[in-house]
């Protein structure tokens, strides 16, 4: 067969694969912009002699930015187009980290991780998004994963680029230019994002949604075949039609039922205690009788382990189904976080310390880290997902804030031991959610998604 009609009929699987990996960069710079403080926050605490309350903000401010983001990236994409916002995010990026190594007070620093905090808060709607509307059913959680792929790179090379750069100089030169350094360095691959966005295309529902359907169609053919897209388009219309859109329908009937699974969550993962690893790691392990150079070496291992165990995902999430990760590493998390905890309690640090945050990592990598993305960019309906999802997106980067900004005045008031003994409490209640209340989406399309919401009305979750 020519090779233009097996395109045809069965896609191009490198084009597919181009638009994701390129639209999974946002999660790059998600990961290497969020991670990026853990290895200059004390370094920064000393540069400007702040209290604990104030190291909090100086490491969440960012999420303030991300709450805003969330909130706002959504609904913009439905008016602009997933790919403008992208674009902008993009920008954003460079110059936050451009003004985020170079200020003069803490307040000039708040403000400008705030600006990129808004960009990581938008592209953490707009890249799963993008690609979930792009992606056939069949391995649509497999490609929604690159997008957690992508952000654990971003973390592990973030984590590289800190442990390299605090080498480079004695303690108080990393006080006064390190952390500028680790902030600044940022730029480059926002920049790189931003060019390769230019010549990708329009997410083909965004364009069926606003009128656009030869453009929508073209898309469709050239990722998927003709088949595919010809069955796509017709399901699009069909969904298109039946909606009216109104944002407050997501409050009503099935689509309710849809927003809780979405939030909770959003939740859940978050106060699950993961980003008090990775904003706080090089000090946790200070804590506990680490050196600094050993810190950041253990950091990184982190970082490693955050990347391997993606991999898990990627290749069990179309497999296994999203349910059944989600319950799995839920039950690891549960059991390392109380681990961690008595390893604090009883002044254990070193190897075990490192083997069980290392386990509670893995765990959160292979379930809670990418499987709420996923789930969150299937479950709405099509003329509100950019809306609903910010929704989602906001709470989750609200929950976030939350533990970011009190993670050290737990640990000031309460101990390590105890704090994350809170966070197995709060991985446990997520587990029994979990188990209870989320549905299994493995194998179908949106639109069959959307129409298992529908005719959930009177039952809590929607039909399988």
């Amino acid at each position: 067969m020519p090779q233009d009609s097996a395109e045809k009929n069965n896609g191009n699987v490198g084009y597919l694969l181009l638009l994701t990996i390129t639209a999974a960069l946002g999660g790059l710079l998600f990961g290497y912009d969020t991670a990026v403080i853990s290895g200059a926050v004390g370094f920064l605490q000393a540069h400007f002699q702040l209290s604990a309350g104030l190291k909090g903000w100086a490491a969440s401010s960012a999420l303030i930015g991300c709450i805003v983001g969330a909130m706002f990236g959504g609904p913009l994409s439905d008016r602009y187009g997933r790919k403008k916002m992208l674009l902008f995010c993009a920008a954003l990026f460079a110059l936050s980290g451009i003004a985020s190594a170079l200020p003069r007070t803490l307040t000039q620093f708040v403000w400008a991780r705030f600006a990129g905090g808004f960009a990581i808060g938008a592209v953490s709607v707009l890249s799963p998004l993008y690609i979930a509307e792009i992606a056939p059913e069949r391995i649509r959680g497999c490609l929604v994963s690159l997008y957690q792929l992508a952000i654990v790179v971003g973390i592990l090379v973030v984590f590289f680029v800190n442990m390299i750069i605090q080498r480079m100089g004695s303690e108080t030169w990393n006080i006064a230019y390190g952390w500028r350094w680790m902030m600044g360095s940022l730029t480059l691959p926002s920049a790189l994002f931003g060019f390769l966005l230019i010549p990708i295309p329009e997410s083909p529902r965004w364009l069926m949604k606003v009128g656009r359907k030869a453009e929508a169609e073209t898309v469709l053919v050239r990722v998927g075949g003709r088949e595919a897209a010809d069955r796509e388009l017709k399901q699009i219309e069909d969904s298109l039609n039946q909606e009216e859109g109104r944002f407050f329908e997501l409050f009503t009937g099935g689509y309710s039922r849809a927003l809780i699974v979405g939030v909770a969550l959003a939740v859940v993962c978050q106060f699950s205690g993961i980003n008090a690893i990775m904003y706080y790691a090089p000090e946790i392990f200070k804590s506990i009788g680490a050196g600094r150079d050993a810190a950041f070496t253990q950091t990184v291992s982190i970082g490693v382990v955050n990347l391997l165990f993606t991999f898990v995902a990627i290749w069990l999430v179309d497999r296994a189904g999203r349910k059944a990760l989600l319950v799995g590493g839920s039950v690891v998390q549960v059991i390392a976080l109380i681990a961690v905890g008595v390893m604090f309690a009883k002044g254990i640090g070193g190897l075990w310390l490192l083997i069980f945050i290392v386990m509670f990592t893995g765990s959160f990598a292979a379930a809670m880290g990418p499987v709420p993305w996923i789930v969150i960019s299937e479950i709405f309906p099509t003329k509100i997902r950019g809306q609903a999802m910010s929704v989602a997106t906001l709470v989750l980067w609200a929950s976030c804030y939350i533990v970011s900004q009190t993670f050290p005045m737990l640990v000031d008031t309460i101990g390590n031991a105890k704090t994350f003994w809170i966070y197995a409490l709060c991985s446990f209640a997520g587990l029994i959610f979990v188990v209870f209340v989320v549905p299994e989406t493995k194998g179908k399309t949106l639109e069959e998604i959307e129409q298992s919401w529908s005719k959930s009305q009177g039952r809590f979750l929607p039909r399988s």
